[in-house]
């Protein structure tokens, strides 16, 4: 029998608007916790999760945008270094707020500092895919959601969409 896989929290669970704690370090229960998350994620599909979207409130993310799968980056306190001027749209969602997606616009690469699953620093270079991932997992640790990207008004009709969905049910 598989393991169960920790649920998603339901827009508006405020876990989802409070800022992560900083990890201290990495230890076995941290890296239990990635592979929890890289099962959720795989399950959704989607390209990444950040641990607040499960209830663990604990600056850690993982991403995956490789086409084969299985590439799963593992960060702990990620942060933004740098990102480029130059933007990219694309259409972003995320399972807590079901059923709707925005196209928002950032920056088409970043330089990004992490923890990685070994306890090293490291700075890395994402683009495309994989850099709009990462800002939309670290949005996640800060308390935030894609859809605060958009106008308010935008914002309003989003969630007044998701929750006619979610009555539908």
């Amino acid at each position: 029998m598989p393991p169960t896989l920790p649920p998603l929290l339901a827009w508006p669970h405020p876990a989802l608007r409070t800022p992560a704690m900083t990890v201290d370090g990495i230890t076995d229960a941290v890296r239990q916790v990635w592979t929890n998350m890289i099962a959720v994620m795989e399950a959704m599909p989607g390209y990444g999760l950040a641990a607040v979207q499960i209830g663990i409130p604990l600056r850690l993310a993982v991403v995956d945008c490789s086409e084969a799968r299985g590439q799963a980056v593992r960060m702990a306190n990620p942060e933004v270094l740098h990102a480029s001027g130059q933007l990219r749209d694309h259409e972003e969602a995320s399972p807590n707020l079901a059923g709707v997606s925005a196209v928002i616009q950032r920056p088409r690469a970043v330089t990004v500092r992490f923890v990685n699953d070994q306890g090293v620093i490291e700075d890395r270079d994402f683009v495309g895919l994989w850099a709009t991932s990462v800002q939309h997992q670290i949005d996640h640790l800060a308390g935030k959601m894609y859809f605060d990207h958009l106008s308010p008004l935008k914002r309003k009709m989003l969630i007044a969409r998701a929750d006619k969905l979610g009555r539908r049910k």
